[in-house]
């Protein structure tokens, strides 16, 4: 019996049987050696039993997660709040949690306060930065405390946030993982969340995979980019967080082209990943652009998206965990730390990080004075994002019966374009008819004279 990979999620095994070689008279052509082909669908067992699994006494399972954050917002109503919200695509529906942290619950709403905006899980198969989201909403509620922290520096500055979390934006991805699927990273129907946004979207660069990074059939196809834009466009943050594994680097826009943005906050974003870097990352994480530091350029991700259209002013990917030393498939021990002390390091060491982003970030653009100087944060949403959400909102609201608008979106952009065009082009005409219909008018007054 012989076995190999087609890919991380199926076996090939084959088996040869030993030749028949008596005589068959029933037999016209001579006997075959017999190949049985099986191709094993790994849904009851995708890893090999080299591969590390998922450690269920370090990692919570999806269910048991959300479990213990809606328990730990039950035990802090005066801080915590939490809210599922879902959008439906063709027949696939998706769900998210997010949590939203403030020391004055009346106060949630006041655009005064310095907002932040934080997506874990984004890849179902990052199950470490989950993990790191449960940890840090531990902190914020003041039920973990971390060492060498001033609480007294942090209440302070904990008093002007307003913080969402989103624990697990890639809920359908993350349990075709627990289901075995160590490798997978897209959503529940093959789309890659983070090549999903529409700055650039749908490139493919010589190295493109089309397995891993199939950005969907149009931006925003896929429900959890939807709600994730929904949620970014309406709470406005001031520091956007998309968290992920597979290597360690704190970088900034942009992740489809080499360059980083210009002007000075880039510089104050830049300034500040390099601190958090000496600070937390022992100056070993790489720090700068995504598309000029990773090695390739990814196209249509949140970062970028945040940045460019939203218009956050500082925007991030941070890259907590990854073991360079780990098989291609070996997904779990690749992305993951599969020990107790390396668990531990990590989720200590990152939400110190993220910790002391929370204070730096603030006073960084208190210096900027963000009220009056960032009219990037209230510039004129776009028309294709006004439609969309638009339509999502009427969506949610009205449930089945508005799906077919939902399902037209593209239809109904390019009708309202076609719209201003042609009231454009009638303008231009009626104008031109009464320029020419005044010529002879004027022409015969200077007859007259």
């Amino acid at each position: 019996m012989a076995s190999a990979w087609l890919s991380p999620y199926y076996w090939l095994q084959l088996t040869t049987t030993a030749c028949d070689l008596e005589p068959d008279a029933h037999r016209i052509l001579p006997p075959p050696c017999y190949i049985i082909l099986q191709i094993i669908n790994g849904d009851t067992n995708l890893t090999p039993p080299s591969f590390a699994p998922i450690n269920h006494d370090l990692y919570h399972t999806s269910g048991a997660l959300m479990e213990e954050i809606e328990a730990l917002v039950d035990r802090h109503p005066d801080k915590l709040s939490m809210e599922m919200v879902k959008s439906r695509n063709k027949g696939y529906t998706a769900e998210i949690t997010v949590v939203t942290y403030g020391r004055k619950r009346k106060e949630i709403d006041d655009r005064s306060k310095f907002r932040i905006l934080l997506s874990f899980g984004q890849h179902g198969r990052e199950l470490i930065t989950t993990e790191l989201a449960f940890r840090i909403l531990s902190i914020l509620s003041e039920e973990q405390f971390l060492p060498k922290m001033d609480q007294a520096l942090l209440n302070s500055t904990f008093e002007e946030l307003v913080i969402k979390v989103v624990p697990v934006e890639n809920m359908n991805g993350r349990k075709l993982v627990e289901a075995g699927d160590l490798c997978e990273r897209r959503n529940g129907r093959g789309v890659d969340l983070n090549r999903n946004w529409s700055v650039d979207w749908g490139k493919k660069e010589q190295d493109y995979d089309p397995y891993e990074e199939n950005p969907g059939t149009a931006p925003f196809s896929e429900p959890e980019a939807q709600l994730m834009r929904k949620l970014s466009l309406s709470f406005r943050p001031h520091i956007w967080v998309n968290v992920h594994s597979g290597m360690e680097a704190l970088f900034m826009p942009y992740d489809h082209k080499n360059t980083t943005p210009d002007g000075i906050l880039s510089h104050r974003m830049r300034s500040m990943l390099e601190e958090l870097n000496h600070l937390h990352c022992e100056d070993r994480c790489m720090v700068g652009s995504g598309g000029g530091s990773v090695g390739y350029l990814a196209h249509g991700t949140a970062t970028d998206y945040m940045f460019d259209i939203v218009g956050v002013p500082m925007a991030f990917t941070f890259e907590i965990y990854g073991d360079g030393t780990a098989s291609s498939k070996d997904c779990f021990k690749m992305f993951n730390p599969i020990d107790v002390t390396n668990f531990n390091r990590v989720l200590n060491s990152w939400s110190a990080a993220f910790i002391s982003m929370f204070n730096m970030g603030a006073h960084q653009l208190d210096e900027l004075h963000p009220k009056a100087s960032l009219s990037k944060l209230d510039k004129l949403v776009s028309t294709d994002d006004y439609l969309n959400g638009y339509l999502m909102e009427r969506s949610s609201r009205y449930g089945k019966k508005m799906e077919m608008l939902e399902l037209g979106m593209q239809e109904i952009r390019t009708y309202f374009r076609l719209f201003l065009l042609s009231s454009v082009l009638l303008m231009f005409m009626f104008c031109s008819r009464i320029s020419k219909s005044s010529r002879p008018i004027v022409l015969l007054e200077r007859r007259n004279i």
